[in-house]
Formats: structure tokens, C-alpha cells, sequence
């Protein structure tokens, strides 16, 4: 039927079992996940999402000497700009950022429950409050206005 409708071109059709072809597609898919968002980056130890929200944050001015924001705004302006995935994912990452006992040096101060080290759940983002710590302040974002590294957009 293909041949008539002459839809693949001159193209070469290869035959192969449905099922192989989903299990390599699927193995392709996964390690490319695993490598693009799952793994930190050697260069500062973040994931994506993690880079994200320091991003946001620095750019809604959450900086050390300000007021505490919101989790949820911060989620929210992560989601809209940077991030196309769900919001509790989103939340969970930030919520692993201000957690003393979950990384040496918190990335981000927080205000509220942000869970514990006895596997209590944080509470919700829209009853917590966050700003930037100093440490990420001061050597993560310190010379993002510099252009050290060429930026480069990647979502919309």
C-alpha cells in the first residue's frame, strides 16, 4: 500500500519486529532522560530543574537580604518560563534545596515545613516561603550578568 501511495519516497522500508523496535526506542528514550535531566551536571552538581529555580529565583530577586517569597510563586514562574513539567516536581526539588540534612550546604533559606529528616512530607508550596541562601548568591549566581558562559534559551 505504501508503494502505491508512494508516501515513504524513495526511501528504504526495513522490516522489524514491533517489539524490538519498542524495547530500543524505549532504552534510547530512557538513557537520554536519565543523561539529560536525572544525572547532575560535573560542572556545578545541579540537575535541570535545580538550575532552574536558582535561575527564577535570581531573576524575581529572592536574593539573601530580601523577604522571603512564596514556594508557590516561585514553582509558578519555574513552570510558566523554564520548566514544561509538573509543579510537584518542581516542588520537590526546591523543597531538596532548602533541606540541611538532604545536602551540605542549602542552596536556598526556607520559611515553614519543609519536611524532615524521619521522612515527614513537607507542607504544602503554598504555605512555605523561600529565598536564596547566600553560598548560592554569592558563588552560583554571582556572575550571571557577566556572560562567562554563552546563554542559550531552551523552552519556548
Amino acid at each position: 500500500m505504501a508503494d502505491q501511495l508512494n508516501l515513504l519516497g524513495n526511501e528504504r522500508v526495513v522490516p522489524i519486529a514491533l517489539h524490538q523496535e519498542m524495547q530500543r526506542s524505549y532504552l534510547e528514550y530512557a538513557m537520554s532522560v536519565i543523561v539529560g535531566r536525572a544525572l547532575p551536571d560535573v560542572r556545578d552538581g545541579l540537575k535541570p530543574v535545580q538550575r532552574r529555580i536558582l535561575y527564577a529565583m535570581h531573576e524575581l530577586g529572592l536574593t539573601p537580604d530580601r523577604p522571603y517569597r512564596k514556594c508557590a510563586r516561585v514553582v509558578g514562574d519555574v513552570l510558566g518560563k523554564y520548566h514544561p513539567h509538573g509543579d510537584q516536581s518542581v516542588y520537590d526539588a526546591l523543597v531538596r534545596l532548602v533541606q540541611d540534612f538532604n545536602c551540605h550546604y542549602p542552596l536556598l533559606a526556607g520559611h515553614g515545613n519543609f519536611g524532615s529528616v524521619d521522612n515527614d512530607p513537607p507542607a504544602a508550596m503554598r504555605y512555605t516561603e523561600t529565598r536564596l541562601a547566600p553560598i548560592s548568591h554569592e558563588a552560583l549566581l554571582g556572575e550571571i550578568g557577566e556572560d562567562t558562559v554563552e546563554f542559550a534559551e531552551n523552552f519556548d
